[in-house]
């Protein structure tokens, strides 16, 4: 089979698209067909090598985290699927493989993907969609009825962030570029704004908020800044580094490691299924693009959310 993959960390020369030997599913795992994966900002990082200290990975990598495809093959003692289910999961960022014709998933990350979307487009799902719900939901432990500010919520991440606060009855306050206004305000959000002057304060944007939500890098000065959007005894979740607490006024903080979880897709598939939350797919490129996806991420050329379709 064909796979996009590489053997050693650097620019997106290393990436090579070459003929590897199809996987044998083992003991709980799964083979799934493919079609598509997507890019996220992490595939660059993982190559570059800048994670290699934190998250050491195995040589030659095949790129690729979320995986949408159909099950082609069970392992032993794989129970509940059967060849053919369309199924959606997000793969170890230690060893991915969704840049395939095929990929190996365990199959407690698998679930199913949702029928009311194409299965190429539910690969945008996999990542932001766990990264979402691990935000709202884990870390910041959102609770009906808060006041929530999402800083770079038109984002892949921060949509969804938007969508899934304010299906849980929360008021979301959206910040983000003109472009995504009509987007956001579509999502649910009740203020949305341009992005943040931190030198102006909390009160220019209708805070301090009980959750803060944030996923736009700032510099560690522009971190410290974000604590005094959090109202007393709230919390920051972050996506892009930690936001610092204030232990005097009950503020607490979290920063997101994102981790596979089939039951958590199972929820955020069967929302979309049920129209509460909503992909938005900037692009589809096939997987052969991928050195140009990563260089046009790096330019900041990509449009949004791309989907790689499989070999």
């Amino acid at each position: 089979m064909k796979a996009m993959r590489f053997h050693e960390y650097g620019s997106t020369e290393v990436l090579r698209y070459e003929d590897v030997d199809r996987p044998i599913p083992g003991t709980g795992q799964v083979l799934v067909r493919m079609a598509a994966t997507s890019f996220n900002p992490v595939d660059d990082h993982i190559r570059a090598g800048h994670l290699a200290e934190l998250m050491p990975i195995t040589f030659p990598y095949v790129m690729g985290i979320d995986l949408a495809g159909t099950v082609a093959e069970l392992g032993v003692g794989v129970t509940g699927l059967t060849v053919g289910d369309p199924v959606v999961a997000m793969l170890p960022l230690d060893s991915a493989g969704g840049a395939a014709e095929y990929a190996l998933v365990p199959a407690e990350s698998l679930a199913p993907a949702p029928k009311t979307v194409e299965l190429a487009d539910v690969a945008a799902l996999p990542l932001t969609g766990l990264a979402a719900w691990q935000l709202v939901f884990e870390l910041a432990e959102l609770k009906p009825g808060q006041t929530v500010l999402v800083n770079g919520a038109g984002g892949a991440v921060g949509s969804l962030v938007v969508q899934l606060a304010v299906d849980a009855g929360a008021h979301v306050t959206a910040v983000d570029g003109p472009q995504h206004a009509d987007r956001l305000r579509g999502y649910g959000a009740e203020r949305v704004t341009g992005p943040l002057d931190l030198a102006a304060g909390p009160a220019a944007v209708g805070g301090p908020f009980q959750v803060v939500v944030n996923h736009v890098r700032l510099s560690p000065e522009g971190l410290a800044r974000l604590t005094d959007y959090v109202a007393d005894g709230g919390t920051a979740a972050s996506s892009a580094g930690p936001v610092p607490e204030d232990p005097a006024r009950g503020v607490r903080s979290a920063n997101l490691w994102v981790r596979p979880d089939g039951t958590q897709l199972t929820e955020l598939a069967a929302k979309i299924d049920a129209g509460k939350l909503h992909i938005h797919v900037a692009a589809r490129r096939p997987v052969t693009d991928l050195p140009a996806i990563h260089e046009d991420a790096a330019a900041g050329r990509l449009p949004g959310k791309t989907v790689v379709l499989a070999p």
